[in-house]
């Protein structure tokens, strides 16, 4: 009776085995739809990133225009002065972002992002 119960025990096992394999194999199909459907939406919310940044930047440099009018007009400036003085605005103000992005970048971090960092550095300026 034990000979014929390891045959049976074998072919559950099998079936088992096989039922596992088909349950993974339809999880595998469906992550990989799934990664498809995010490098899609990925793709498409980079795309929209960057028409929103060109337009984010083309609205700046129209304020920087209207702002620069208005300094030459209201005080009275000739458009070197006014230029100048709208740059020394736009230096404080970037002395400011460049300030407070720094504190809010500094702290601890994990040795694989420092990797990533230092990596990406590299391959940016060129130091491979």
């Amino acid at each position: 009776m034990a000979d014929q119960q390891q045959p049976r025990g074998l072919r559950a096992a099998a079936r088992m085995t096989a039922l596992a394999a088909s349950v993974m194999d339809l999880h595998v199909r469906i992550a990989l739809q799934e990664v498809d459907r995010e490098k899609r939406r990925l793709i498409s919310g980079g795309l929209f990133l960057a028409i929103g940044g060109t337009a984010m930047f083309l609205a700046l440099l129209a304020a920087e225009g209207a702002a620069l009018l208005w300094l030459q007009q209201t005080w009275s400036l000739l458009w070197v002065h006014a230029l100048l003085v709208l740059a020394v605005v736009n230096l404080v103000f970037a002395g400011l972002s460049l300030r407070v992005g720094g504190q809010v970048l500094k702290g601890p971090f994990l040795p694989q992002t420092m990797q990533g960092l230092v990596k990406t550095l590299r391959a940016v300026l060129g130091r491979i």
